[in-house]
């Protein structure tokens, strides 16, 4: 079976899971999860909802999102068909890479997962159409801790690699950051 390899990220907390599929004239197996393997990222965490998302237009935008202390989660993102520009924003203002991002491109092809540590935003940018994300969370979504910050913030900077085809309003109305104020 194949192993998860973790590689760290800039970002405090953040990293990169590498899945090693096995190959055969059958087609292939590939591990999505395991805990005693990602045990060192995980924690005391469990896995409690696993969500799945198909977006259709190249361009498109979605994020950037988070939930609130005390209802936070750990996120885990892997893309099943198609590629995307994934992203993810240190939102700690305690941490020394706050407001730093970190991004990677998720595909079926590379196998890669973003391991999201509590407190960070979210997003990505579709690269083929009809692409679909596998989202593992720590925690039950509640609306009322959800927050987003807006996809083109200039404290953040997020060099989004194509131009914006789709975006929800709810991503357009995000307040730009206030530094100095800011809090989740």
């Amino acid at each position: 079976m194949g192993k998860l390899t973790i590689t760290t990220s800039h970002l405090n907390g953040a990293a990169i899971i590498n899945a090693s599929p096995n190959e055969d004239e059958r087609g292939s197996f590939n591990r999505c999860f395991c805990y005693n393997e990602l045990s060192e990222l995980m924690g005391e965490q469990q896995i409690v909802a696993v969500n799945h998302s198909r977006s259709d237009e190249i361009g498109t935008i979605r994020g950037i999102h988070y939930q609130r202390p005390p209802f936070a989660e750990i996120k885990m993102v892997r893309c099943l068909k198609g590629k995307v520009f994934d992203v993810m924003v240190d939102l700690r203002s305690e941490s020394e890479t706050f407001l730093q991002w970190h991004s990677e491109i998720l595909s079926s092809k590379n196998h890669k997962m973003m391991f999201i540590p509590e407190s960070f935003g979210h997003g990505f940018q579709v690269l083929e159409p009809k692409s679909e994300l596998l989202y593992l969370h720590t925690a039950p979504f509640k609306v009322e801790a959800e927050g987003g910050v807006l996809y083109n913030d200039p404290a953040i900077g997020i060099k989004w690699p194509l131009a914006v085809t789709e975006i929800s309003v709810r991503d357009l109305l995000h307040n730009p950051i206030s530094i100095d104020r800011f809090t989740l």
